[in-house]
C-alpha cells in the first residue's frame, strides 16, 4: 500500500490587515526567498522595507512586480515596521533584534543567534506553534534541517512516543549561500573562483557543515540536537546526526531511523503522515516515486518517502525526508510564523 499525494500550496490571505514588514538581509539568497514567499501567500504587506548592510543601501529589490530602494538599519528602525523578518547571519541578529523588539516591532530571526536562548520561542508553525503570544517580540525561526525533519517527526511522536532519531542529511549547497552555488558552477565549468569550502564540492560529498566541536560532531550536527528537543519540548528524545554537503541545489535530503517506544503499523503511519499539515507522502517503490531534491525545489512542503521497518531492531521506522531549504527550511517557515501571529491577533 501506498500514499502519493499532489499538493497544492494554499495562499493565505488575511484580511483587514495592513502590515509594514521589513526583510533585514533583503539582498541575499534568504531575503530574496522571503520577498518572493510574502508575495505568493499574500501576507498583507502595506509597507515594504528592504534592509541590508551599508554597501547595498540603494540597491533595488523586486516586490510584486514593483522595485524598493534598500535602506540601512537605522532607517528601518525610525520606520517603525510592525514585523521584521532577519536573515542577515547571527552577529547582526544580536545587535539589532532587540533594537527593533524595543520598539514593538516583532522579529523573527532565521540566524541561530537565538535558536537556544531561554525564553525565545523555536517554532516550526506545524508543530509548536501554541508556545507563541504577543508578549514574544522575537522569535527564532530554525534550522532548515530540523524543520523538515521536526515536522515528520511531530505526529509520530504524539502517535508513537520516540525515544531515539539517528538523522544522515545530505544537504544543498544553497544552504552555504550564494558563494557556495558560484563555486559549484565554475567547478562544472572548468573556472577558478573563489571558493566558499575548503576542498571541491562538484562530484565530491562533504562530511563537514559548520565548524567541528570538541565532542567530534560539528555545530549543524548539534542544532539538530538541540533545536528538535526544543521545538519538539521533549528533552527525553535522544537525536545523533551526521550532516553532509552535497552538490546539489533545490533541497535537502535527510534518511532517518526513528525508533519508538510502541510499535507501529508501516501503512498505518503512511496514513498518519498524509494526513499532518505540511507533510506529502511520496512513497511508492514499485514504480520509483520517493521524494527528490529536484522535485522539493521552489514548493512549501516537506516531502517523505522510503517507508519502512527497520528489521534490525524492535519499533524502529526508516523514512527519507526532502524539503526546499530556501523554502520551508527558512523563507515560508517565517512567513508562516508571521500569518500565525495575526491570525491569532499576537500583532
Amino acid at each position: 500500500m501506498f500514499l502519493f499525494l499532489f499538493y497544492i500550496r494554499p495562499v493565505f490571505v488575511i484580511k483587514n490587515h495592513k502590515m509594514k514588514v521589513a526583510v533585514v538581509g533583503a539582498t541575499g539568497l534568504v531575503g530574496t526567498k522571503m520577498l518572493q514567499v510574502l508575495a505568493e501567500r499574500n501576507f498583507p504587506v502595506t509597507e515594504l522595507i528592504p534592509v541590508a548592510s551599508e554597501k547595498s543601501v540603494g540597491k533595488m529589490v523586486s516586490f510584486k512586480g514593483k522595485d524598493f530602494a534598500v535602506v540601512s538599519f537605522q532607517t528601518a528602525l525610525d520606520m517603525k515596521p510592525n514585523v521584521a523578518i532577519f536573515s542577515a547571519g547571527g552577529s547582526t541578529s544580536k545587535e539589532l533584534a532587540p533594537k527593533f523588539a524595543a520598539i514593538g516591532c516583532t522579529v523573527i530571526d532565521n540566524s541561530s543567534a537565538w535558536r537556544m536562548e531561554p525564553g525565545v520561542p523555536l517554532v516550526v508553525p506545524e508543530v509548536n506553534a501554541h508556545v507563541l503570544t504577543a508578549n514574544d517580540k522575537i522569535i527564532a525561526n530554525p534550522n532548515c534541517s530540523t524543520i523538515q525533519m521536526v515536522v515528520v517527526l511531530k505526529p509520530l511522536h504524539d502517535k508513537y512516543k520516540i525515544k531515539r532519531v539517528v538523522v544522515s542529511t545530505y544537504q544543498s549547497v544553497t544552504g552555504t549561500g550564494k558563494k557556495a552555488v558560484d563555486q559549484m558552477m565554475n567547478e562544472r565549468a572548468g573556472i577558478k573562483g573563489e571558493m566558499a569550502y575548503a576542498y571541491q564540492i562538484d562530484m565530491n560529498a562533504l562530511p563537514h557543515i559548520d565548524v567541528f566541536l570538541d565532542n567530534g560532531y560539528t555545530k549543524e550536527e548539534m542544532k539538530m540536537v538541540h533545536e528538535t528537543k526544543k521545538i519538539m519540548g521533549d528533552d527525553s528524545i535522544r537525536v545523533t546526526a551526521t550532516t553532509v554537503r552535497i552538490p546539489t541545489i533545490g533541497g535537502h535530503s535527510e534518511s532517518v531511523n526513528i525508533e519508538f517506544e510502541k510499535n507501529f503499523d508501516v501503512d498505518e503511519v503512511r496514513a498518519l503522515l498524509s494526513n499532518s499539515p505540511g507533510v506529502v507522502v511520496v512513497d511508492d517503490v514499485k514504480n520509483l516515486k520517493y521524494p527528490m531534491p529536484i522535485h522539493a525545489h521552489d514548493k512549501d512542503d516537506t516531502f517523505v518517502g522510503r517507508i519502512r521497518r527497520d528489521e534490525s531492531q524492535a519499533n524502529t521506522l526508516n523514512c527519507w525526508i526532502v524539503s526546499d531549504n530556501l523554502r520551508k527550511g527558512a523563507a515560508t517557515n517565517a512567513v508562516q510564523i508571521a500569518e500565525y501571529l495575526l491570525e491569532k491577533g499576537l500583532l
